[in-house]
């Protein structure tokens, strides 16, 4: 028998490691991927499109926020692996019925590691997942920040324009990187307008590829309004995804910062 408490205090119980897996989470998709868990994970989302190949092959029981509870029940899971943000607490509670859910509620690095470590122990693999936190702890550690901080903000959506807050996975990260978010006295994901933009005196706008899609275009008009502020599109999947990608973001970011000229 298994005994872990998720990172909402819910304690799951589970006979033995899990066999059959339902993942509602991307970013824990890719996780359980690193893992080798090819023939125990069942189902998944449709936004869980790493890697590649389970997105084409594995059932799909609906979006993040619209899972197919039938669908679910059908794959007869063992387990379902929820998060306490992308999830709708409604669902997470009528799946329960279902099979054990194990949710996470990850904010920055550290709690990214408490998931990783939770997961693995309820699928048998502990001694995996040691092995790639320690490699993604070390290329953390050997990934030297910006030298001059740069004041950003980094923008997730448009009409209405979104951004991110200090209490978020996508703040830790940004912070890692020597990059100041100027909404940091901001919770979650709130609404802003260009006018306050402005008023935040920027020196960097970050505009994500995920979740809404930002294209050149976006960039360039961003960049005309603030002449002076350099603008970038950049990759949403080292700065939000806190499963599997976390061993590819150090370099991914040092990418990104040798581009900014740091």
């Amino acid at each position: 028998m298994i005994t872990s408490i998720d990172q909402i205090g819910t304690t799951v119980i589970l006979d033995g490691p899990a066999r059959r897996i339902v993942s509602l989470v991307p970013s824990q998709t890719a996780w359980f991927h690193a893992l080798g868990l090819d023939d125990e994970m069942v189902g998944i989302t449709r936004f869980c499109t790493l890697p590649d190949h389970w997105h084409k092959t594995k059932t799909r029981v609906g979006g993040t926020k619209d899972v197919h509870l039938d669908q679910v029940s059908a794959l007869a899971p063992d387990l379902i692996v929820a998060n306490r943000e992308e999830n709708v607490r409604e669902q997470v509670e009528a799946l329960s019925k279902i099979a054990p859910v194990w949710t996470s509620d990850v904010h920055d690095l550290d709690s990214a590691v408490g998931m990783m470590r939770g997961t693995a122990g309820l699928v048998g693999r502990e001694n995996e997942a040691e092995a790639l936190i320690e490699e993604m702890l070390i290329r953390f550690a050997n990934m030297a920040p910006l030298g001059h901080p740069l004041r950003t903000a980094y923008i997730i959506w448009k009409d209405p324009w979104m951004i991110v807050g200090g209490d978020t996975f996508i703040h830790d990260m940004m912070s890692r990187c020597g990059l100041v978010n100027v909404f940091a006295d901001r919770k979650r994901y709130p609404q802003t307008g260009l006018n306050e933009l402005a008023a935040k005196h920027c020196e960097l706008i970050l505009l994500s590829s995920e979740p809404y899609p930002f294209k050149e275009q976006d960039r360039d008009r961003l960049a005309a309004l603030f002449p002076g502020v350099r603008v970038e599109c950049t990759d949403g999947v080292p700065f939000s995804w806190y499963g599997g990608p976390l061993l590819q973001a150090p370099a991914a970011f040092r990418a990104l910062l040798d581009r900014l000229g740091g």
